[in-house]
């Protein structure tokens, strides 16, 4: 049975930090492609950030470069969002997701955490 579990996720004011959490169980992230994605409301599920597995590489879009983290703790099978500077454009459901394959698509994903809300206030 393969479990994403997100954590994190809470109202905050722009300008403020969050670090979301996903804890995995079922699987060992070392062998999986990780990523984050986000869906805010009436727009379509987006990539925020990517993780290859071996943690050598990752990558952001312009959106969130230079704002967003992606991380993992091999040890406690955990990967990391860390988001600064937060807008009121990055109000969204976040969710984990792992693939065992390298590519950053919603379609190539082969789990889904159940997502964890971020809101910014103005």
């Amino acid at each position: 049975q393969v479990q994403l579990e997100e954590s994190g996720g809470g109202l905050v004011q722009a300008g403020d930090s969050l670090r979301l959490s996903c804890a995995g169980s079922g699987l060992t992230f070392s062998s999986y492609t990780m990523a984050w994605f986000r869906q805010a409301p009436g727009k379509e599920r987006e990539l925020v950030s990517g993780l290859s597995a071996s943690g050598g590489s990752a990558y952001y879009p312009d959106s969130v470069k230079g704002r967003f983290t992606i991380s993992r703790d091999s040890t406690k099978n955990t990967v990391f969002l860390q988001m600064n500077s937060l807008s009121v454009e990055d109000t969204a459901v976040y969710y984990c997701a792992a693939s065992s394959g390298a590519v950053l698509s919603v379609s190539e994903m082969d789990y889904w955490g159940r997502g964890t809300l971020v809101t910014v206030s103005s």
